[in-house]
């Protein structure tokens, strides 16, 4: 594996706004579903439409913010999307379940697949020039002969990294299943979307990171054991 690197400095990307993240797209969605969603405020449509307005705009600020088109972005965007039309337009509570599952489903697929091209999917966010000092780690790699040992342990990272959205896609259906189970159309239906929305981040999201740290700390610790390096050498020291 050898990658041309140039001597500009790279400058390094925005990190986004988790805490905002938390409330566009799951803390005001759920109380809006949750405690708007009866005839005496919004109304079940209504209630449904200003909850997913929230994830629609935030997510079309950050499309705005970052300048680019991102693949995950897009399938968020369709999701919010999806649940709004299955609501408005009172399909079975299944096809939730099934679109929820759908979404991490999709997206491991394409983790799996990336891995068996040039370059896997986990390689093309993980190994960014803005955090490691890859020039470094990818020339001692090659003095020691030990590129191809490099880049299968990569491939078994990302298909771990692949593995974690089963996790997800099967966690997603299974809480869907259990939470929501009111017809579509319903106040009932919209409380319990919203119950569903606030539950995804401690049921899934944590343990989803969780696992996506332990892929970066073996990615890391295999760095470090085939280069020999020290970790600080590791990392990008450019400000």
């Amino acid at each position: 594996m050898r990658t041309c690197m140039t001597e500009q400095t790279v400058k390094k990307p925005q990190a986004s706004n988790t805490f905002l993240e938390l409330i566009f797209n799951i803390l005001i969605p759920s109380l809006i579903l949750m405690k708007l969603s009866s005839d005496e405020y919004l109304g079940t449509v209504y209630g449904l439409v200003v909850a997913l307005m929230f994830p629609l705009v935030y997510g079309l600020y950050d499309f705005y913010k970052s300048k680019g088109l991102n693949f995950f972005s897009v399938l968020g965007f369709l999701s919010t999307l999806l649940t709004g039309g299955i609501g408005l337009f009172e399909l079975d509570a299944e096809w939730l379940a099934i679109k929820e599952a759908a979404i991490p489903a999709v997206i491991g697929l394409v983790v799996l697949w990336s891995g068996f091209s040039h370059k896997p999917l986990l390689a093309k966010f993980l190994l960014n020039p803005a955090i490691f000092n890859l020039k470094l780690i990818y020339d001692t790699l090659a003095a020691k002969n030990l590129t191809q040992d490099f880049k299968a342990k990569i491939h078994r990272a990302n298909h771990l990294l692949a593995s974690t959205f089963v996790f997800s896609a099967t966690a997603n259906y299974v809480l869907a299943k259990l939470i929501v189970t009111s017809p579509a159309g319903t106040v009932e239906f919209n409380e319990q979307l919203g119950k569903m929305t606030m539950l995804s981040y401690p049921v899934i999201a944590i343990p989803s990171f969780v696992m996506l740290m332990a892929i970066l700390v073996y990615v890391v610790k295999t760095m470090t054991r085939l280069t020999e390096l020290k970790l600080e050498d590791l990392f990008n020291q450019e400000d």
